[in-house]
């Protein structure tokens, strides 16, 4: 048996594996932990392609499982993590509450207001973007619309900032109701849109046909020295803004 083969897809499978555990920790309203697994799973998705690569043993099972793992870690969990700050703004959270299964003790609650649910359109577009990229023969060395892990990021980088970065203006801002409705609707739409984004897959290690690759790598470490977790959606941004006004395909 050619066990080189399997490498790949076995780190893909951590990713799946990070991600069903970041599930568990959204769902009981940690939503900390769960960025945790979720940055972990991004980690295994970025080697597994790395991995393929390096071996030469790239397939259409890797391809497939690849979506299916992202599918939970960059399109369940980021939904739910919408949802549960949506819930704060709107109504109680849902939550699981740890007892044994013969004791009387409420084991959930679904207090929250329906709006809340409008978080989970982020898995919805994310299922969709992830389907529409697995037949789209224009993404073989770059994206059109935003990557699932990258809108993930954005999306998980709101609880890191409120815990850790408590200030009174960021806390407003983060925990007002359009700016949460307001950013799932720009999620959705990045998603999926027509806009073409340069990938960080580096075929050589040259400066000048990896240029923008380099600006923007050395643009984000610097951003996340000087303003941690606040750097993440400036990141996002300035990915975004590259790739419409500096990066050309070909």
């Amino acid at each position: 048996m050619n066990i080189k083969k399997h490498i790949p897809n076995s780190i893909t499978l951590l990713n799946l594996f990070s991600g069903c555990i970041a599930v568990i920790f959204a769902v009981q309203g940690q939503l900390e932990l769960a960025a945790v697994f979720v940055i972990l799973g991004i980690g295994f998705d970025f080697f597994d392609g790395f991995a393929a690569r390096i071996l030469n043993v790239k397939s259409d099972l890797g391809l497939q499982l690849d979506s299916l793992a992202d599918m939970v870690t960059s399109g369940v969990v980021p939904g739910i993590v919408m949802y549960q700050l949506l819930s704060q703004v709107f109504g109680k959270p849902f939550y699981v509450v740890p007892g044994s299964w013969n004791s009387e003790q409420v084991l959930g609650s679904f207090d929250a207001s329906y709006i809340s649910l409008f978080g989970l359109l982020i898995t919805l577009a994310s299922a969709y973007r992830l389907a529409k990229f697995n037949i789209d023969t224009r993404q073989t060395d770059s994206f059109i619309g935003l990557p699932t892990p990258a809108n993930t990021l954005l999306i998980i980088c709101l609880p890191l900032i409120l815990k850790f970065q408590p200030e009174a203006w960021i806390i407003e801002i983060i925990l007002n109701k359009w700016f949460l409705i307001g950013l799932t609707l720009l999620s959705c739409y990045l998603l999926n849109a027509e806009i073409p984004l340069f990938a960080l897959k580096f075929k050589t290690w040259g400066f000048a046909e990896n240029k923008i690759r380099y600006i923007f790598l050395l643009a984000a470490i610097v951003l996340i020295v000087l303003i941690k977790f606040m750097a993440i959606p400036c990141i996002i941004l300035l990915y975004v803004l590259m790739s419409v006004f500096l990066y050309k395909k070909g």
